[in-house]
């Protein structure tokens, strides 16, 4: 691998800043708890980077995965939340790379333009959780196509999205040899969808715009769906090992937003004549986290090259985001300590990114089941659970 970083990444991460610093933490405070960014994800959409990932043919940048990182980093490094707009980076995957293509003909220009928005991945159920073979949600054949019922839940920026990447079982558990089969994904375009399709908000903690979902005999075409029949399990596993890349990659940003921020305020703060930071209580642990992040930003890295090449790259990609996400929480406990009080103020920002980049330990998906892939996949252990 290169580790240097080339002109375009560096460019990318200079244009992104600049973009950003339109939209400080005043902007970020004022949306709090639940008010979707709407002209940060704008003004990102009007400069094509959440056309990163689609082909030049397409209207999009053509960029690599890589780079989209870049970008996601970058956001979150400046103190505002990717999270309002990162699906569009890594649903990419799916289409890209199983999508048909009269579909690519058809919907990636008008997502480029930013004409229709991509931003809802419909993958989790409250009965099934990460088990994703389990779930329920059945799409039956009828003439013309699909009729879709079933719930799902956590599906961020349902709201404020156009067309939804959804996997639904076509062919029932009961009936399959191996319980990856028979799972199918569409591209449903919403605008149509009428009362069959009912979106329900969840208030939390953090302002990921997220909902859950009720299908009752939602119709969709046979053109709706990607690839193959019963490949979905796959096909999805492109988008799921992009997205946890590009979690890590916000994971790695947020870590250097709390670094940087402890950094300046413990060269500052002065306590019994001298700055804090000449304290090993404070210096330490922000140094420490300041490598963690540096050394799962390397296995970041790594993930990204491989799926660049289009080699197997699940389990680097759950390490990348397991790492990334340890090392961005020790940077914001470290963060916090060094502020003491003032982290609690909402003026500084600390506390909101506190609570964003907590998330990331338990979603898209849990540290402890990244752990047990790594022990039975890799290490070749008994399953755990």
């Amino acid at each position: 691998m290169d580790f240097t970083v080339d002109d375009d990444t560096r460019s990318i991460r200079s244009a992104v800043r600049e973009l950003c610093a339109r939209f400080p933490g005043e902007y970020w405070r004022g949306l709090e708890p639940s008010t979707y960014p709407t002209e940060f994800v704008q003004e990102l959409t009007r400069n094509g980077w959440l056309a990163a990932l689609i082909p030049e043919e397409y209207g999009g940048s053509g960029l690599q995965l890589s780079h989209a990182a870049a970008i996601l980093e970058e956001i979150c490094a400046s103190g505002a939340n990717a999270g309002a707009c990162h699906a569009q980076m890594y649903v990419m995957g799916t289409i890209l790379r199983h999508g048909s293509d009269a579909q690519k003909a058809r919907w990636l220009p008008r997502i480029a333009s930013g004409e229709l928005r991509l931003q809802a991945f419909a993958v989790t159920e409250p009965n099934v959780g990460s088990d994703t073979t389990k779930i329920q949600t059945r799409a039956k054949q009828v003439d013309g196509g699909y009729s879709i019922s079933g719930q799902k839940i956590w599906t961020s920026r349902a709201e404020h999205s156009d067309l939804m990447v959804l996997l639904a079982r076509t062919t029932p558990l009961e009936d399959v040899q191996k319980k990856t089969e028979g799972l199918s994904t569409f591209l449903v375009d919403m605008r149509t969808a009428g009362d069959a399709l009912q979106i329900t908000p969840i208030k939390t903690m953090v302002n990921h715009s997220t909902t859950e979902l009720f299908f009752d005999e939602l119709f969709v075409p046979g053109d709706a769906l990607i690839g193959v029949e019963g490949a979905g399990f796959k096909q999805i596993l492109t988008g799921m090992n992009a997205e946890r890349i590009m979690i890590a990659s916000e994971c790695i940003g947020d870590g250097r937003f709390f670094v940087e921020k402890a950094s300046a305020y413990a060269g500052e703060r002065n306590v019994f004549g001298r700055p804090i930071g000449a304290n090993q209580g404070i210096q330490f642990p922000i140094a420490r986290a300041h490598a963690q992040i540096e050394a799962a930003s390397l296995m970041r890295h790594k993930a990204a090259a491989l799926y660049e090449a289009d080699e197997p790259c699940g389990a680097e990609a759950n390490m990348a985001k397991l790492l990334a996400s340890e090392a961005s929480w020790a940077a914001a406990n470290a963060c916090m300590d060094t502020f003491g009080g003032f982290a609690f103020a909402e003026e500084y920002d600390i506390e909101r990114k506190f609570r964003e980049t907590r998330l990331y330990s338990i979603a898209p998906v849990s540290n402890n089941l990244v752990l047990a892939h790594i022990g039975q996949h890799v290490l070749g252990m008994p399953r755990s659970f």
